[in-house]
């Protein structure tokens, strides 16, 4: 039987069931042509706070539960169930609590899920019970005062961590990230391509989370770009530090980078007719709109350049030597 999977929207196209009686009456002929080659159905694993495929157990006024194993049945709201779903059909759900704290499961994709950083945008506050952010559902995630590593305001985007409350068992966040991190000592190496979520700056620079599990920095005068906080990025390491810190780049260091890079120059210097309005003192913006590198880095492959004696490097700009805009024959 195939599966059925939804894709996140906050706007669902939903079609009331039929009464339960009337559906089952439906569905038993459907399923019974199916039963001889379909497979038996299995549960699937159901997790608060995560995505997980489900199997419909049955139907009801209020919607669907499904199998959820361990954690018994899990209601889908009829909002959320496509006409004539019939038993042993599967659903892709987030499987979270309500507002009455019931279990419930939506087709809907959450920013983030428990054991994940994500970067969330404040929508609520309340000074005696926290912050309430979107995480992508209907129900806004609560980050409780105590889990506020300083307090947040309306519009803000934070960066948090996505656990269970022992002490409510429910969802919530935390902005105190550094008792979430990974304890044991980092292993990367040099120029390693990692995935980076933006914390917030520093007097340095900015603090980014390096595969979900490790605190490193991007530094002021190595960013191409202005970037932001909860702002995704592919970056490199680029020095571990023996006190266990870690230096991180947007470019990939040395040769790796300036190679290409400076070929990449000199193309574009060839296609322009031989000149460039681009030079050390040209703002980082337009460097990044032009080669999408740091400032540095283009200088570096300009250096290189120079000293192959390919280019010359002018106040306002740099341009080839005459003999490579006109060759001898």
């Amino acid at each position: 039987m195939a599966a059925v999977t939804f894709r996140r929207s906050r706007h669902w196209t939903s079609a009331a069931l039929p009464p339960e009686q009337d559906l089952r009456r439906v569905a038993a002929g459907l399923f019974a042509a199916r039963q001889a080659t379909a497979p038996e159905p299995r549960s699937g694993v159901a997790s608060l706070g995560k995505r997980s495929r489900l199997f419909v157990l049955r139907a009801a006024t209020p919607g669907v539960f499904l199998d959820g194993g361990d954690l018994g049945e899990i209601l889908m709201p009829g909002r959320y169930v496509p006409r004539g779903t019939i038993s042993g059909e599967s659903f892709e759900v987030f499987v979270h609590r309500d507002s009455e704290d019931r279990l419930v499961a939506t087709p809907e994709i959450p920013l983030g899920q428990v054991g994940e950083f994500a970067g969330l945008k404040v929508v609520a506050s309340d000074p005696k019970v926290g912050a309430f952010l979107d995480w992508g559902l209907s129900k806004d995630l609560l980050m409780p005062v105590r889990e506020q590593e300083r307090r947040v305001e309306v519009g803000q985007r934070v960066v948090v961590y996505i656990f269970i409350d022992p002490r409510s068992d429910r969802i919530v966040a935390s902005s105190r990230l550094k008792r979430h991190l990974n304890k044991t000592p980092a292993d990367y190496v040099k120029n390693q391509p990692v995935k980076l979520l933006v914390v917030g700056p520093t007097p340095l620079g900015y603090e980014a989370i390096i595969e979900g599990a490790h605190l490193g920095l991007l530094y002021h005068n190595e960013l191409p770009a202005p970037i932001e906080t909860g702002q995704r990025l592919d970056g490199f390491v680029r020095v571990l530090r023996p006190d266990g810190k870690i230096d991180l780049s947007l470019n990939a260091a040395g040769f790796q980078r300036l190679a290409p890079l400076k070929d990449q120059v000199f193309e574009a210097l060839v296609k322009a007719g031989g000149s460039l309005a681009l030079c050390d003192s040209s703002p980082p913006a337009d460097i990044w709109a032009a080669f999408a590198c740091s400032k540095k880095a283009f200088k570096q492959a300009i250096g290189v350049l120079f000293r192959e004696r390919r280019i010359v490097i002018e106040e306002n700009g740099i341009r080839l030597k005459a003999e490579r805009v006109h060759p001898k024959r």
